[in-house]
């Protein structure tokens, strides 16, 4: 199962519509068979906007004060396999794992999260992380294309992917492109591989693919 990532759209702003940062996102979108949405999206109707593409879920967002079938402000999925737990904001991602599963009603063995508008991808205590940041207002800058993540899960393997969608003229996308995979056993054991992190002149978006 292939999952895109998306967190704090803050639209209507400048533009109205994720389509009109520019391609990328229709054509990141489109290939994807199921999409989250980290909070923070302030219309439903961004929702309407991924719903030509996947299924999409949405945690609800500190700026979500619209009641929307979609949102829940934890949402909780098990998908191939894996628990997959998601809300807005952990509170501090950098706390224990312990602290963080708190935020879900049962453990989890992925944690996606949004708020603080910058990309984050760890693998900590058995639990993988996923901040996608802003899709368009990355570390907070002022409207561009920002990041995005990608969610590749069977049954015994996670590849996560945070990355740049691409670039708006005169204004550089700040992220990086941040990506794992993890192994899990018959028996249920997890082997983290190796984490990798590349410079934002590697990372422009060109279509859903395995990891290297």
């Amino acid at each position: 199962m292939i999952i895109g990532l998306l967190t704090d759209t803050h639209l209507p702003n400048v533009i109205r519509h994720l389509e009109e940062l520019g391609p990328e996102p229709k054509e990141f979108f489109e290939s994807v068979d199921l999409i989250l949405h980290g909070g923070d999206l302030t219309a439903p109707y961004v929702l309407d906007w991924l719903e030509q593409f996947a299924p999409v879920l949405c945690s609800t967002g500190n700026n979500d004060p619209i009641p929307d079938s979609r949102c829940e402000d934890v949402q909780t999925l098990d998908l191939e396999g894996w628990r997959v737990g998601m809300t807005h904001s952990l509170g501090g991602q950098f706390k224990p794992v312990s602290t963080l599963q708190k935020h879900f009603p049962q453990p989890v063995d992925v944690m996606i999260a949004g708020h603080t508008h910058e990309e984050r991808l760890e693998h900590r205590d058995g639990v993988t992380l996923v901040n996608s940041g802003s899709i368009t207002f990355p570390h907070h800058k002022e409207l561009r294309l920002g990041t995005v993540g990608l969610l590749e899960l069977t049954p015994h393997t996670l590849s996560a992917k945070v990355f740049p969608l691409g670039h708006t003229p005169g204004r550089p996308n700040p992220g990086r492109e941040i990506s794992l995979e993890i192994q899990r056993s018959g028996d249920g054991e997890i082997r983290p591989g190796a984490e990798r992190s590349r410079s934002e002149a590697d990372t422009a978006y060109t279509g859903v693919r395995p990891l290297p």
